[in-house]
């Protein structure tokens, strides 16, 4: 069982994970120097805690995980709800505040357990059949069970996150085997989407921030509004 499951580990990602985490804390180290490495200790305690729990995720059989995935949306959907109410942080009410200085963002852990609901789902509509996707209803529950949690974190509002999520969901429907006229219409939708966002739904960091990632010149340290 273990040999499996150690077989199937992707060994690429994790050590390029382990090599990113130990450039990070070389450079916080040397960043946070007159800070007294407040950072770099906050770094490496997370980096403490998520290991273990890495390692213990990876030995649970993920249709265990799947089995219960709807429980976990449904935790999580209440943390998105709950933490709107927390105080405004850089902007956005996206964080529980744990202790001084570490604070838990639930959209993050939530990026997991909506993917793997999604997955789980999928699984069973398409139990009878690949093309049971592209029925418009259950299309559209799927589209639903994203939806919640994309609107709830752009109520906070916290953008890129909710981008992700709706990337991650094209990318499992396109493998699924979702229609091609379904690819289309989201082509134009979001072709005539895009701009009107950008000009009357934006607020003004939000742009700011594109505007820099598309010219840095505007801004050579970054736009961090």
């Amino acid at each position: 069982m273990k040999s499996r499951i150690l077989k199937n580990v992707e060994w690429g990602i994790l050590i390029c994970c382990i090599v990113l985490l130990v450039i990070g804390c070389i450079a916080l180290y040397s960043a946070t120097q007159e800070t007294g490495y407040d950072e770099l200790k906050k770094q490496i305690i997370w980096a403490a805690i998520s290991i273990p729990i890495m390692l213990i995720v990876i030995f649970i059989d993920y249709n265990f995980i799947a089995k219960f995935s709807p429980v976990f949306y449904g935790i999580f959907i209440i943390l998105l709800i709950a933490v709107l109410f927390t105080p405004v942080v850089n902007g956005a009410t996206s964080w529980f505040n744990i202790t001084d200085g570490i604070r838990l963002q639930p959209s993050e852990f939530a990026k997991v357990f909506v993917v793997i609901f999604l997955a789980y789902i999928m699984e069973i509509i398409q139990k009878r059949g690949r093309n049971e996707i592209n029925k418009p209803l259950k299309l559209l529950l799927i589209l639903s069970i994203v939806a919640v949690p994309v609107l709830l974190i752009v109520k906070q509002p916290d953008y890129g996150t909710a981008i992700a999520f709706i990337m991650a969901t094209v990318l499992m429907l396109f493998v699924a085997g979702i229609d091609k006229k379904y690819i289309i219409v989201t082509v134009a939708i979001i072709a005539i989407a895009v701009p009107l966002a950008y000009n009357f739904i934006l607020p003004a960091h939000a742009k700011s921030r594109i505007d820099v990632f598309l010219n840095p010149n505007l801004d050579p340290r970054g736009a961090r509004i």
